[in-house]
């Protein structure tokens, strides 16, 4: 067994990144500035967006799209029920309804014939969500998608690529929470091509004022810009946003490292039918970010939580990508929701963990996670 615990996650913060947010600290400017302008020019440059909107949270980015697509009460928004509860959150708290669907059984990416059985006359958005840093087939949902708008999660994608370009390449949202590729402690990004949409999103982030202190210093603006209507506060710090743009600078040997470990595993699961990771996808080209490496636990001497609990026992941390949103108790109780309404998902959410993955681990740090599932399997 390990001596040391091993966590199934760590930021790689290296010196250079303590640097960075060291000379924002010493510049006087530590909210709103300078850093967040390169930022959002260096992710769109990645993206291949024309506009970049830096943020305090993705959860943030999609409640200001929400109201900046006019989403409210009556209105459906299409997305798995296998994410993160935070967009079904916020399609709640505008008084929308999240419309949860099926995804693939082994990929865990929506189904395009999903999504297409679920529009009806109140579909106003579709959210497909880019699983574990593997792409959707976004072109077929698009297709079926019709006239709807379609805005990609890509809170799991940086650095994620569908036919040979970059994800997002329309609208998507992204993640800079402290368990990403690239981090910023806390933080995301509205991309997009259509300025009037990163205008609005721009507008809604900093209490309806058109342009924040930074704006107004740098651009001989008025000491005091007027209200066009009313808005919220949900602004990135510099402080964060130089951490996330000295990440951004290695994001490529950041995703190699993760795709490395992510190839050990694979070839040491592949004699072990009760641990079966996620299959790609087929049909399309694609490169993986590697956010998770998430594997299902088939065998009837553990459950996933006691499985879960056993390798915790054994200094190997765990994750769990996700507990399905339509069983969650607020839209169980709310929607009436049951067991056996998405299968797939709900087979998934019982059986799925993610495994330590992140760039500063070992291959030494590999085998010993591999070593403790033989140890437990073997019982």
């Amino acid at each position: 067994m390990r001596k040391d615990f091993l966590p199934f996650t760590r930021p790689a913060i290296t010196a250079a990144d303590i640097e960075a947010v060291t000379d924002v600290l010493k510049s006087g400017w530590i909210t709103n500035g300078p850093a967040n302008a390169a930022f959002e020019q260096e992710v769109c440059r990645l993206t291949g967006n024309r506009y970049g909107v830096a943020l305090s949270s993705a959860t943030a980015a999609m409640h200001l799209l929400l109201k900046v697509l006019n989403i409210g009460p009556g209105d459906e928004v299409i997305t798995p029920s296998m994410t993160w509860v935070s967009i079904a959150n916020m399609i709640e708290l505008v008084g929308a309804r999240p419309v949860l669907v099926e995804v693939d059984r082994e990929t865990l990416l929506v189904r395009p014939d999903a999504v297409a059985a679920a529009i009806t006359p109140r579909t106003k958005l579709i959210v497909p969500v880019h699983f574990a840093g593997v792409p959707v087939d976004i072109d077929a949902i698009r297709a079926v998608a019709g006239g709807i708008p379609v805005v990609e999660d890509a809170a799991h994608a940086l650095g994620t690529c569908y036919k040979g370009r970059h994800i997002g390449a329309e609208h998507a949202i992204y993640s800079f929470h402290a368990i990403k590729n690239v981090t910023c402690g806390e933080g995301g990004m509205f991309v997009t091509s259509d300025e009037a949409m990163a205008a609005a999103i721009r507008r809604w982030k900093f209490h309806g004022i058109v342009m924040d202190a930074f704006d107004r210093q740098n651009r001989g603006r008025s000491p005091q810009a007027e209200v066009v209507e009313p808005g919220y506060k949900y602004n990135l710090t510099d402080m964060s946003a130089a951490l996330g743009l000295s990440q951004l600078r290695r994001i490529d040997a950041i995703n190699a490292r993760r795709t490395e470990l992510a190839m050990q595993y694979r070839a040491a699961f592949a004699d072990m039918p009760e641990i079966r990771p996620l299959g790609d996808p087929s049909g399309y080209d694609f490169k993986s970010a590697w956010h998770l490496f998430v594997v299902r636990v088939d065998t009837p001497k553990y459950t996933r939580d006691e499985f879960m609990a056993e390798l915790k026992a054994l200094n190997i941390g765990s994750g769990l990508h996700f507990r399905c949103v339509h069983l969650q108790k607020y839209y169980r109780e709310t929607y009436g929701y049951q067991p056996g309404f998405l299968p797939d998902t709900e087979y998934n959410s019982d059986h799925i963990l993610s495994l330590p993955l992140f760039p500063d681990m070992t291959d030494g740090d590999v085998g010993d996670v591999v070593a403790a599932i033989r140890e437990l399997l073997a019982r």
